[in-house]
C-alpha cells in the first residue's frame, strides 16, 4: 500500500493509531534523539537515577530468597525445594537461590537490600489486576495513571525524563498529563524525506485542537525534536546471546554513561508464571536477573555515575507455599522486593512471613509496597511521595543517609 503524504493529517494519525486518551500517547525516541539530548542538556553527575525492573508472571519468592532451614518449606515442597547445597546462605535462615551469585556479591558488599513479605492489603491473584495495582501504586482506589506517570505529572514536559526500553508504553509510565517515552532496544527508524517533512508539520499546534489532538502533536514533535545523532551512544549493540534483561540494561548503561537527562528507566523480564516444572526454569530466570543487574551495576560503576544509580526489582505477586501436582506453584501473595546499588543500605527489611501461620492459605504481608515506592520517590527521585501515592505517610530507609 502506498501512502500519499498529502492525504495525511494529525486527525487521521489519531484515527489510524487508535489513541484512546492523552496518557496513551508516548514519544517513541530514536537513538538520534537520545544522543542529541545528552549533548544539549546532559544530566549533571550526582543526580540520582532509578531503574525499575518488572518481573512478569509472579516470581516465586520462596525459591528466590529461600527459607531453606524451615521444615515447613521442605514439607510443603517435597519435590521442588532447594536444599543447603543449592543455595547461598545469607543470614536468619534465609539464602539466595544458588544461581544468584551476582546478588550474593552485592549482598556481601552491603549494596543489596531485600525487603521481605511485600504486597498490599487484600492481595489480588489475577496477573492483570495485581500488576495494575503495582504499576498504578493504588491498591484501594482503581485509577488509570501509573505511579511514575504521576511523578512526571508534577514536572515540566520533557520526553527524556522517563524512558522504557520497549516498543510499547508500560502503564507504569503513563500519567494523567505526562507520559514516559519508549525506546525499542533495536532503535527506531523515523521517516525520512518528504514523509518526514509532512509528519513534522503535524506537530504544529492550532487553537482549534482538542486536548487529545494537541497531545498527539506534542508526541510527534517529541519524536522529531532531537532527531540528530544518537548512534554513537549505542553503536555497540548488546550480544544477542545475552538474556533479554541483560540486553535492555546494556542499553540503559550506555544511556546513563552518555549523560542522557533521564531520571527513571523501566525494563522487564518475563516467564515467571511457573505452574509446572518450576525448579529449573525459575532458577535460570533468577540467575539471569542476578547476572544482568550485577553486570549493569559494574558497567555503571566504571563511570562517574557509580553512586547515582538505584535498581528496584518487583513482581506482581509471589507463589503459594505448597507445591501443586505439577511440581510448580500457583499464584500467591507476598514476595521479596530487591533494591540494589551503591546508594543502598544493604540488608533485610521487613519480616519473613510465617510458612505455617497463613492467611487463606497464603503468605501474610509484612511490608506494603508503598513503603518501598515512597523511599524511591523521596530518597532517589527527590520528590514528595504523598503527592504521588495519595498522601501515603511512611517509607523504608533503604538509601544511605535517608531519614
Amino acid at each position: 500500500m502506498t501512502l500519499r503524504t498529502c492525504d495525511f493529517n494529525r486527525r487521521q494519525f489519531l484515527k489510524y493509531s487508535g489513541a484512546a486518551g492523552a496518557a496513551t500517547i508516548a514519544a517513541s525516541l530514536t537513538m538520534e534523539d537520545v544522543a542529541q539530548a545528552a549533548s544539549v542538556a546532559p544530566m549533571p553527575v550526582g543526580t540520582p537515577i532509578l531503574v525499575i525492573v518488572t518481573l512478569y508472571g509472579g516470581n516465586d519468592g520462596l525459591n528466590t530468597v529461600v527459607p531453606y532451614l524451615d521444615p515447613a518449606y521442605l514439607s510443603n515442597r517435597p519435590d521442588m525445594s532447594l536444599d543447603a547445597s543449592q543455595v547461598i546462605p545469607l543470614s536468619d535462615g534465609l539464602a539466595l537461590n544458588g544461581t544468584m551469585t551476582g546478588f550474593a556479591s552485592l549482598w556481601a558488599a552491603n549494596k543489596l537490600a531485600i525487603v521481605l513479605g511485600v504486597s498490599y492489603p487484600q492481595p489480588n491473584l489475577s496477573h492483570f489486576t495485581s500488576m495494575a495495582i503495582w504499576q498504578t501504586g493504588s491498591p484501594v482506589e482503581e485509577i488509570s495513571s501509573g505511579w511514575i506517570g504521576r511523578y512526571l505529572d508534577n514536572l515540566p514536559h520533557d520526553p527524556f525524563r522517563a524512558i522504557g526500553i520497549d516498543s510499547t508504553l508500560t502503564p507504569l509510565l503513563a500519567g494523567d498529563h505526562r507520559v514516559g517515552s519508549m525506546l525499542p532496544i533495536s532503535g527506531l527508524q523515523v521517516p525520512t524525506g518528504s514523509l518526514a517533512t509532512q509528519m513534522q508539520l503535524m506537530a504544529n499546534s492550532s487553537r482549534q485542537d482538542t486536548a487529545l489532538v494537541a497531545d498527539a502533536a506534542d508526541s510527534i514533535g517529541d519524536l522529531f525534536q532531537l532527531s540528530a545523532t544518537v548512534s554513537p551512544v549505542l553503536q555497540n549493540a548488546p550480544p544477542s546471546s545475552a538474556s533479554p534483561l541483560a540486553q535492555q540494561l546494556d542499553v540503559v548503561a550506555n544511556l546513563i554513561s552518555a549523560n542522557v537527562p533521564t531520571r527513571v528507566y523501566s525494563v522487564s523480564l518475563s516467564g515467571f508464571d511457573t505452574h509446572a516444572d518450576e525448579l529449573g526454569p525459575q532458577g535460570t530466570l533468577v540467575g539471569q536477573l542476578s547476572d544482568a543487574i550485577t553486570a549493569f551495576l559494574k558497567q555503571v560503576g566504571a563511570t562517574p555515575r557509580a553512586n547515582d544509580v538505584v535498581v528496584m526489582v518487583y513482581s506482581e505477586f509471589g507463589r503459594r507455599v505448597m507445591a501443586n501436582g505439577g511440581e510448580g506453584t500457583d499464584h500467591g501473595t507476598s514476595a521479596p522486593v530487591f533494591v540494589a546499588g551503591n546508594m543502598v543500605a544493604g540488608g533485610f527489611y521487613g519480616e519473613q512471613p510465617s510458612l505455617t501461620q497463613l492467611v487463606d492459605g497464603d503468605l501474610a504481608v509484612s511490608v506494603d509496597f508503598r513503603d518501598v515506592y515512597a523511599a524511591m520517590l523521596s530518597d532517589v527521585l527527590k520528590t514528595d511521595p504523598g503527592s504521588v501515592l495519595n498522601k501515603w505517610p511512611t517509607k523504608l530507609n533503604l538509601i544511605t543517609g535517608a531519614s
